[in-house]
């Protein structure tokens, strides 16, 4: 597709707090744009560090990028309001994070697959890359089947149409008439849009060809405390919408619910063998990973796993049985902790 023949479009990157990937995450994406119309809406949730300076940076040079503040602080809030507040002549909405890198032609090709597929959004796989030793390894963990269970956004395979995907780009119209994103969400905020997309007759659409790459959390820490709340996230989705969790996501709880079991070894020896069968398995399997790969520090994508599972059983429990309980503490820090 020629520029000309592209809508106006609207590109929003939600951001708090990410002078280290925003300016490569907007370089990347105004290196493509060429002769396309756009605007670029940089919601802010309210950074204390460089990244207002880095964006204000860009925008001067760049009058495409427009800086807005975002006083709900939740990327949900900021699609919505970047939604509200997009030019007249948009037709698309582009969702970027700054969390991430985008390939050239990116923009092109999620704004030709939702022109030619007959679909109400774009989704695209997602490749998790790291830098320091354990970035590494718990980006070989979430690329891998271990340790993300075979979703679709997170393997490769052929574009079609699909439940739910890596956000990328909507039909606008369609996406203001469901309302958003629910506002109240801190995480799985796109999973629940894209059950009500389905339930208006929306259709999702997985372009193979658009993967991009993520930066995950840097320590194990900081992976558990988003896992907890990425598992809280699905437990009000299943609430809100009804639904029974799929195999791959009652595992964790599973899983969970072995390790208290194993404190009885000393009374009863069979009761520990769950948990320790699991725990060996993930350990083993780093270490003939880094073996593999010839990378030490991929020996950490067993515990990096572990704590995945742990903390989202762990979330999704808490969110259940709290059930529909406000977390407005969560709600604050979401953008800081959970930069995708």
């Amino acid at each position: 597709m020629t520029g000309a023949a592209i809508p106006f479009f609207t590109i929003v990157m939600p951001v708090l707090d990410e002078e280290r990937h925003v300016r490569r995450a907007l370089l990347s994406l105004l290196d493509q744009l060429g002769d396309l119309r756009t605007e670029i809406l940089v919601m802010d949730g309210g950074s204390c560090d460089g990244t207002l300076a880095i964006v204000g940076t860009l925008a001067a040079a760049n009058p495409v990028i427009r800086l807005i503040d975002n006083p709900a602080r939740l990327q949900s809030a900021a699609c919505n309001l970047a939604a509200h507040l997009a030019s007249p002549e948009s037709r698309v909405l582009l969702r970027a994070d700054a969390h991430a890198g985008y390939p050239p032609g990116f923009v092109r090709t999620c704004l030709k697959a939702l022109a030619t597929t007959g679909a109400t959004s774009v989704v695209v796989p997602m490749r998790t890359v790291g830098s320091s030793a354990t970035q590494r390894a718990i980006a070989a963990a979430q690329n891998s089947l271990l340790g993300n269970g075979g979703s679709s956004h997170r393997r490769a395979g052929n574009s079609r149409f699909v439940d739910h995907g890596h956000h990328a780009a909507f039909d606008l119209d369609f996406f203001r008439s469901l309302g958003g994103y629910d506002p109240t969400f801190t995480h799985n905020e796109d999973a629940e849009l894209d059950i009500r997309a389905l339930q208006a007759g929306g259709r999702v659409w997985l372009c193979s060809d658009a993967a991009i790459d993520y930066y995950p959390r840097e320590t194990l820490r900081q992976l558990g405390t988003q896992y907890v709340r990425h598992g809280r996230g699905r437990a009000r989705t299943t609430v809100k919408h009804r639904l029974r969790l799929r195999l791959r996501q009652c595992l964790p709880i599973v899983i969970l619910m072995a390790m208290p079991c194993a404190l009885l070894a000393p009374c009863a020896p069979l009761m520990a063998v769950p948990a320790g069968l699991y725990l060996s398995a993930c350990l083993v399997w780093g270490l003939t990973e880094a073996v593999r790969q010839r990378d030490p520090a991929l020996v950490a994508m067993g515990p990096a796993a572990i704590v995945m599972h742990i903390a989202w059983a762990i979330g999704f429990l808490d969110g259940r049985l709290t059930r529909t309980r406000t977390l407005p503490d969560e709600k604050s820090v979401m953008l800081a902790e959970a930069r995708a």
